[in-house]
């Protein structure tokens, strides 16, 4: 192949004739749909022989072009067969459950416009319609018509942006100096069944993974009030400046919420940023029957809310939301000269951590324009439903349900006499029937099943139950 037939080609599959790209899009589209089809009948894990797979990898030197259609049909193969299917009704596994169809649809969007959020100058329409959304999810939430935010890449991200701004407000040459600017050592207090991505959080901010304080829980996977006081008096004492209290809003391990009115209460008395991380559990507010599980949030300074996880949108897609605007501008501010002055701090790259970024806020408008809070209220209250009767199936055999989480997660103990979960989760996995896992509440190992798939009905429950006695009985 000459080189300049291969420049042209390669200009070709880079940018595709009108037609061609609709017949490509068109067999994407069916090889996709197939696809899902065959994951939602088939085994919830992988069945990739890794090794082939490499070789056939090995073969992509990029040194000659290939047929963009047969490089789609190859990949769409190999994710159908080389990944955890957590679009799968049977995937009882993390908070990441099938993504909605609006969802899906938002990102074709966004991939065919591909606006840069760093700027309202450059993206009008995508940082106004964000912070429409950000604003209606805060309102859902009780807080005021003031508060702010932006989307972020998840979780982890929206909770190290509550750190920084926990740590402006405590101590403004903190912008300039770091944490020397602080008197003493800057703590922060956490449950010991929050999620760890805190201690990354301390590393990354500069304060060190030192700075985070577990505190006990009650004994049922809540964070004690009781602990938490005196750990910050203890502190106190000793020279640290305490700067944040975080309560959890559904632990990882067990749904658990922490006591988000007294938190939020002795925060506010000891003059401590308020942060509820709602990554999972913020979904309730959909619900109007079930949003009294989070009563005591609407106090917090922030929160995290995680769309890609509940709300049952595309990967990743986070939310940080502040009633406190004036801090979160002045923890992120800068200034160039090669963008565009942002008088009203309304920028994303002035309000937030990122400054390239991905679209990603379209996902949550296009699922909340086509369901309503109502749509994602029945949603939610579905997942609790489905929790509720996996509970009843399990306990007349002998299982035992170990945390009292209203949300939709369970932590299951076999029967006495019964193989350790670890080796039962471990059967289940080999078997492909549905996908659980393992965690530890309260000192004890547990089976976790989560239910937040959208489409999971009676039959999966059925299939996981069995699966569960299957394993129990070392059958196959």
């Amino acid at each position: 192949m000459s080189s300049s037939y291969q420049a042209s080609f390669g200009r070709a599959a880079l940018f595709p004739r009108p037609e061609d790209r609709t017949r490509i899009d068109d067999f994407l589209t069916r090889c996709l749909r197939d696809a899902h089809d065959r994951v939602v009948a088939g085994p919830v894990t992988p069945t990739l022989d890794i090794g082939k797979f490499k070789d056939e990898l090995a073969e992509f030197d990029f040194q000659q072009p290939r047929s963009l259609d047969a490089a789609l049909a190859w990949i769409v193969a190999r994710m159908e067969s080389g990944v955890v299917h957590i679009t799968s009704p049977r995937y009882f596994g993390l908070f990441n459950p099938a993504p909605t169809f609006p969802a899906q649809c938002a990102d074709r969007i966004a991939a065919v416009f591909n606006p840069q959020l760093a700027t309202s100058t450059t993206s009008p329409v995508p940082v106004e319609l964000e912070a429409h959304v950000v604003r209606a999810v805060a309102r859902r939430a009780g807080f005021p018509e003031t508060s702010t935010g932006h989307f972020t890449t998840g979780g982890a991200e929206a909770n190290y942006t509550a750190l920084i701004c926990a740590l402006t407000r405590a101590c403004p040459g903190f912008a300039v100096e770091g944490a020397r600017a602080f008197s003493g050592r800057p703590t922060f207090y956490i449950s010991g069944e929050a999620h760890l991505a805190w201690l990354k959080i301390a590393h990354q901010s500069g304060i060190g993974r030192s700075a985070v304080r577990l505190v006990p829980t009650d004994g049922n996977g809540r964070i004690s009030v009781d602990a938490l006081t005196a750990a910050i008096a203890a502190d106190r004492a000793e020279g640290h400046v305490p700067v944040m209290i975080v309560a959890t809003a559904g632990t990882t391990n067990a749904g658990m919420i922490d006591p988000l009115a007294a938190c939020g209460a002795l925060a506010h008395a000891s003059g401590l940023w308020f942060h509820a991380d709602a990554a999972w559990g913020g979904a309730v507010i959909a619900s109007d029957r079930l949003r009294v599980l989070l009563a005591g949030i609407e106090s917090a300074d922030s929160m995290t809310v995680d769309a890609h996880k509940w709300f049952a949108t595309t990967m990743g897609c986070g939310m940080f939301i502040t009633r406190d605007a004036g801090v979160l501008s002045s923890a992120f501010q800068v200034s160039t000269t090669y963008m565009p002055s942002n008088l009203r701090n309304l920028d994303p790259y002035v309000t937030s951590v990122q400054w390239s970024r991905r679209f990603l806020g379209l996902r949550l408008f296009l699922s909340l324009a086509a369901a309503g809070w109502a749509g994602y209220g029945e949603h939610v209250e579905r997942s609790v439903e489905m929790a509720l009767r996996l509970r009843n199936e399990l306990l007349p055999r002998g299982w035992t349900i170990v945390n009292d989480s209203p949300l939709a997660v369970l932590c299951i103990r076999p029967p006495p006499g019964s193989p350790d979960a670890r080796d039962i989760v471990s059967k289940v996995l080999e078997s492909g029937r549905a996908w659980v896992s393992t965690a530890t509440f309260e000192g004890r190992e547990v089976i976790r099943a989560c239910i937040t798939h959208g489409e999971t009905a009676q039959s999966d429950i059925d299939e996981v139950v069995d699966a569960l006695r299957a394993a129990r009985d070392n059958r196959a």
